[in-house]
């Protein structure tokens, strides 16, 4: 194989060591993809409203979602911006034409949404912790001491 550098000219192509492998797409991970992307591979099989920025709308069922937002809807409607409707069986929209989409509310339910309730959950607590510790030591004469012991104690701080 070849590659062009910016130093050679584009007539004189250098040799290259090896092709740039490619991740299959067992390989790829599911953490690289945003809450977004990962909300709409939850919505296949469901019904979704999508709006193209042409002004075009499609609502059908959701087949199949890239990464890109690339979606292929099956019994889909089509309602143009003049409001003219149509049956289509089958249909891929590209996802760098996507304006937006609208999924089923049963998504809210997700489970990766509930790994960031966890996350807040313990922040939270976090701060009660904190909240409480605040509390305990008000009514020490000198924050974050414990309360003084003995003659001290029972005469006063002088």
């Amino acid at each position: 194989t070849f590659m062009l550098s910016s130093a050679a000219s584009a007539s004189k192509p250098t040799p290259c060591s090896a092709p740039p492998r490619r991740a299959s797409p067992t390989q790829k991970s599911m953490s690289n993809i945003g809450i977004p992307i990962k909300v709409l591979h939850d919505a296949e099989g469901h019904t979704v409203t999508v709006e193209l920025k042409n002004g075009e709308v499609y609502r059908g069922k959701l087949d199949e979602a890239e990464d890109n937002m690339n979606v292929h809807l099956s019994n889909c409607t089509k309602t143009m911006k003049d409001g003219q409707v149509e049956m289509l069986s089958n249909v891929f929209l590209r996802g760098s034409h996507v304006r937006f989409m609208v999924l089923p509310d049963i998504l809210k339910n997700a489970p990766f949404f509930k790994k960031i309730d966890t996350k807040a959950n313990k922040a939270s607590k976090a701060g009660k912790a904190k909240q409480a510790a605040t509390q305990r030591a008000a009514g020490r004469p000198t924050p974050g001491m414990p309360p003084p012991k003995g003659r001290a104690a029972r005469d006063g701080a002088r």
